[in-house]
């Protein structure tokens, strides 16, 4: 990852979200971007130039173009059609993102248009967020890296936070899942929490 002091960034055009520049780089805003936050508070993954990634929940393309910055190829899925319009301006910028318009639940549409990759990147607002994860490693590789941002509210409004995070972790485990790091995102978004995983060779 590329610090500059204490400030994460990357490196490519300005000007998508009207971020800041800092030294000619993009400042990656962790109040604007879950997975920014993930590595101010706690760990995450290296991302690096070979790696291939497949986007659930790319929304306006935020987040998936500091991605693009720093990857060979984004899958950048998302459902609805407004917020899809600002990802295809995204795209038409920076040709290392694939815009798809599909419902991330249902991988059998998209799978003739995405590849194998490293690293499987989920933030969508639905109450099966880790059933969708899991439906979707379909894509990833063994040894590849799940980031799942769960919004607990959107799974159970009902229910403790607290209680969601661990019945998250404990699905994702039993699907075959090694999870890496878990953690909530405060101060930068309340009620959301971080879950890193690695597939195995052996998981499903």
């Amino acid at each position: 990852m590329i610090w500059k002091g204490e400030v994460l960034v990357s490196n490519g055009e300005g000007g998508v979200y009207n971020e800041r520049m800092l030294g000619g780089a993009r400042v990656w805003d962790p109040y604007r971007s879950k997975l920014a936050a993930l590595y101010y508070v706690g760990t995450g993954i290296e991302l690096t130039p070979e790696m291939r990634v497949l986007y659930l929940g790319a929304a306006n393309g935020t987040t998936v173009s500091h991605l693009a910055d720093y990857t060979e190829a984004v899958y950048a899925v998302e459902f609805a059609p407004r917020p899809m319009q600002d990802l295809l301006e995204v795209a038409r910028r920076r040709r290392t993102i694939v815009p798809i318009m599909a419902d991330a639940s249902r991988p059998e549409r998209y799978a003739p248009l995405v590849e194998s990759v490293d690293l499987l990147y989920q933030d969508v607002a639905q109450p099966d967020q880790a059933a969708i994860a899991i439906r979707n490693c379909i894509f990833l590789k063994a040894g590849g890296n799940l980031i799942l941002m769960l919004k607990t509210r959107s799974v159970d409004v009902r229910k403790d936070p607290g209680e969601v995070f661990r019945d998250t972790l404990d699905a994702l485990t039993a699907a075959g899942l090694q999870i890496k790091e878990s953690t909530w995102l405060v101060p930068y978004h309340n009620d959301h929490a971080a879950i890193v995983c690695t597939k195995p060779a052996r998981a499903r």
